[in-house]
């Protein structure tokens, strides 16, 4: 019966390192600008043109 505690512990810290890492990267994608938003799009795109032809 133990281990279904311990399971159940690894569990519930699985789930709260995930909400973790997703909230740090949330706060890093917030913290762009409009303008910065813009710029990278762009770099993006002509890296994907650069690269299909």
């Amino acid at each position: 019966m133990r281990w279904w505690k311990m399971l159940g512990l690894a569990g519930i810290m699985g789930v709260a390192a995930t909400g973790v890492v997703i909230a740090r990267a949330e706060r890093r994608r917030r913290a762009y600008t409009p303008d910065e938003v813009r710029a990278r799009l762009r770099d993006r795109v002509a890296q994907a043109d650069g690269r299909s032809r």
